[in-house]
């Protein structure tokens, strides 16, 4: 791993706060071409994304989600959905949007765009008001949502390394 990239991750952080700027369409692109090179059981990639960059929408998302008043002023979110139907191992799409949603907000750094993930999966009251709110059929299911938005606030990194939780061949107490 480059140094750069080794940065990226150790420096991200939830970034609420956000410039009135929009983002643009190359770099939704770019976050969505991270998102869908995460891992995937089997190959499944079960993951759909989407985009939502209406006003009315990302407000609606407030009125139902507790950690979301950020979508008040981010200029765009990305519902990360899976397909939870026709899959080979079907228990493992839960892992396979979690690993996209994690290369969006990595991807997100790397771009100077500030990100924070909004866990819906497997809230049932979270999944029935997306699911509702964005129309999505009954084989999809809403797994998070990112916000973003160009920062309006800077957070240093966080030192979260802790030796005493790391294990070696066995558990030791």
């Amino acid at each position: 791993m480059s140094d750069g990239a080794l940065e990226v991750i150790l420096s991200r952080r939830s970034i609420r706060k956000y410039t009135d700027r929009a983002i643009e369409e190359g770099s939704l692109e770019q976050l969505l071409r991270a998102a869908m090179s995460a891992p995937s059981a089997h190959d499944q990639r079960p993951w759909e994304f989407v985009i939502i960059d209406d006003r009315e929408t990302l407000r609606a998302i407030t009125l139902f989600h507790p950690y979301s008043r950020m979508l008040h002023k981010a200029p765009v979110a990305i519902a990360v959905c899976g397909r939870t139907t026709g899959l080979q191992t079907p228990d493992f799409w839960p892992q396979d949007c979690a690993a996209a949603t994690m290369n969006i907000l990595t991807a997100a750094k790397a771009l100077g765009i500030g990100s924070v993930w909004l866990g819906i999966h497997p809230m049932e009251n979270l999944v029935k008001g997306v699911s509702s709110l964005l129309g999505l059929p009954g084989e999809i299911t809403p797994f998070s949502i990112v916000s973003l938005g160009y920062p309006a606030e800077e957070k240093g990194p966080s030192e979260r390394y802790d030796p005493a939780r790391v294990h070696r061949n066995r558990w030791r107490g």
